[in-house]
């Protein structure tokens, strides 16, 4: 079923991991996407791909920690296909690119990095989307893609682990304050997913010292694929979620049940 026709779709960090899975999920649920991404050939790469399967699909560049950089995808998104209603805000540093260490270790510059891509890059995204989506006065929905590490920390990971509990009061309120201008703000927090970025996550742990519990057994007993986020994101983008918001969905496989 087409639940997202007639939708306009941005995504950022949309050309790699969870957020390919996501724009595959919202195109084939009807919706236009514009996949955004720093590095912008890699998100045209796969948008073309999608186009010759007949999706609308575009992607542009995009810096999160930059918010002209927003502004533009914004205002490119409303030109190539004129509206934006629904934007996920998926980008950030995660697995090798996080680079984990010690907290003691840890350095003012490296703190700074990941703030600002992690979590002023989705305050940002919030920001514009809504600006945009209360102009056109339709309402909207945003998705914030956080981690379950926005509830239990991990080792190494301080400014990470910073950066996604901090998505969840960005969130709420964020859906509090636009709920009037019928603007949804909800969260998905993924567990293990299988991606590039995180393809020996838990090996490359191991070898930098760090112990077993960096890493929970997950009771369905295997790593999720990053379409099984894109599922839920659409729901949530989708009038079938026309009374959620201010909620983080766990899509984790069951790793914080314990």
């Amino acid at each position: 079923m087409e639940k997202l026709k007639g939708k306009v779709v941005v995504i950022t960090g949309g050309g790699t991991g969870i957020g390919l899975g996501i724009a595959k999920c919202c195109l084939e649920s009807g919706a236009s996407v514009m996949m955004a991404q720093r590095r912008v050939e890699i998100a045209e790469k796969e948008a073309e791909q999608f186009r010759d399967a007949g999706y609308p699909a575009q992607a542009r560049r995009c810096d999160v920690s930059e918010r002209e950089s927003v502004v533009s995808l914004i205002r490119e998104s409303v030109d190539a296909f004129g509206s934006v209603d629904v934007m996920i805000n998926n980008a950030a540093l995660t697995g090798e690119a996080a680079e984990r260490r010690p907290f003691m270790e840890e350095t003012e510059e490296h703190w700074r990095r990941m703030i600002d891509i992690n979590l002023t890059g989705a305050f940002f995204g919030v920001q514009e989307a809504a600006r945009q989506m209360i102009a056109q006065g339709n309402g909207g929905s945003i998705i914030n893609i956080s981690s379950v590490a926005q509830y239990a920390a991990q080792e190494g990971c301080a400014p990470y682990c910073a950066s996604k509990a901090g998505m969840d009061g960005l969130t709420k309120t964020a859906a509090i304050e636009l709920g009037p201008h019928r603007v949804r703000v909800n969260g998905i927090a993924p567990g293990d997913i299988h991606t590039v970025a995180s393809d020996d996550v838990v090996g490359t742990a191991a070898d930098e010292g760090l112990r077993g519990k960096f890493f929970r057994y997950t009771p369905l007993d295997r790593r999720g694929r990053p379409e099984e986020i894109g599922h839920v994101a659409a729901f949530l983008a989708s009038d079938e979620a026309s009374f959620v918001t201010g909620a983080t969905w766990l899509v984790d496989g069951g790793f914080l049940s314990y």
